[in-house]
């Protein structure tokens, strides 16, 4: 796809903040953030749709995301990932750190950058079971479908997000922790961000 790189910059924007806060970013942000004009951004925006890239609820504020399918490839170098915040291993809670990135030259060999890779630092202990400790850095894959027995990073619907293993039963979601300390959160809806595709850890 043909993007600009003001029109690529604006989708890694949108991507981002929806891991972090769960919703886009108003048009406003994003001209502050790229040193545009609101019109402008709006302009870079209708492109975007019409090329496929975004899609938009209609009435709705903050509804811009990513296209099914789209991939936004990170500016960074490869084995150079963003890191977006930190991730709840014990009762869900909301966590937005600053931006920032995860090298990991000096941790793996090669790995595949299509740009649908991000980084998280656990905080808390209840994938503890599992081998996913407070502090760990986890690797993940931008989702949001998952199936039985995935980790994954979920977004439930009070805003907070937690770090589970993902079962769909019968009448509902049982996100279950890694640690009889915790109990599971049961939850009729809930958004998959991302599925653990790896765990780093740093002695």
């Amino acid at each position: 796809m043909n993007l600009t790189p003001k029109q690529l910059k604006i989708l890694q924007l949108i991507r981002d903040s929806r891991i972090r806060r769960g919703y886009s970013p108003t048009m406003q942000e994003l001209a502050d953030e790229i040193g545009v004009s609101k019109v402008t951004v709006f302009e870079h925006v209708e492109a975007l749709i019409k090329k496929g890239a975004l899609v938009r609820e209609a009435n709705k504020a903050r509804s811009l995301s990513i296209a099914e399918g789209i991939a936004v490839p990170d500016e960074s170098r490869p084995m150079k990932y963003p890191l977006v915040g930190k991730i709840a291993a014990g009762y869900p809670i909301e966590k937005v750190a600053e931006s920032d990135e995860v090298d990991l030259i000096e941790f793996l060999g090669t790995v595949d950058d299509s740009g649908s890779t991000f980084a998280l630092i656990v905080d808390g202990e209840s994938m503890r079971d599992e081998g996913i400790l407070d502090g760990d850095l986890i690797l993940l894959k931008r989702a949001q479908v998952a199936s039985n027995g995935d980790r994954v990073v979920a977004l439930l619907e009070d805003g907070s997000t937690t770090l589970k293993t993902f079962y769909k039963e019968a009448d509902h979601i049982r996100l279950q922790p890694a640690n009889p300390d915790f109990d599971p959160i049961r939850v009729q809806f809930c958004q998959i961000q991302g599925i653990v595709k790896g765990v780093i850890r740093r002695y």
